[in-house]
């Protein structure tokens, strides 16, 4: 772990789209009546976008209503103590082509939550970021903590 914030490393869009391609689930954010709400979903990168499958109901209501949206993934390489976190802004939009539904059919799209998943929708990305960084010491952070609750006697 490092010391310290390390300086984070931003990712290539390569890059980003290698570790999208290598995480079991990411978080869509949506915008829900009048709230944000952030959904997790298992997908699959197709072509530049990304694929998940969702049921009738209210992320659906909402990837149908037209907002944006964001996606994000990350995971830890416990082995090297190692943060990636890649974002995704842009639009979502449920997959009618008969054609599109047909090689959505294939993909390797395992929903965790049981039920009737057979709807498909597409992220398409306006934006795609990524950063990787080392995980902080946490006795960096006990001594910051330490440093800010002391009282100012000046």
């Amino acid at each position: 772990m490092a010391d310290g914030p390390a300086a984070e490393e931003h990712l290539s869009e390569d890059e980003c789209w290698e570790r999208l391609r290598h995480a079991p689930v990411g978080r869509i954010g949506l915008w829900v009546e009048d709230h944000p709400e952030v959904f997790p979903v298992t997908f699959v990168v197709d072509r530049g976008t990304i694929v998940f499958r969702t049921a009738p109901g209210r992320k659906l209501d909402a990837v149908l209503s037209g907002a944006p949206v964001a996606f994000e993934a990350d995971a830890l390489d416990a082995s090297t103590s190692v943060v990636w976190s890649v974002m995704v802004r842009g639009r979502a939009e449920q997959v009618t082509r008969s054609l599109d539904l047909m090689e959505t059919a294939d993909l390797p799209l395992r929903p965790w939550h049981a039920g009737d998943k057979a709807l498909a929708v597409r992220i398409v990305p306006t934006e795609l970021t990524g950063r990787r960084f080392p995980i902080a010491d946490p006795d960096w952070w006990r001594r910051l903590g330490a440093d800010a609750a002391r009282p100012d006697l000046d």
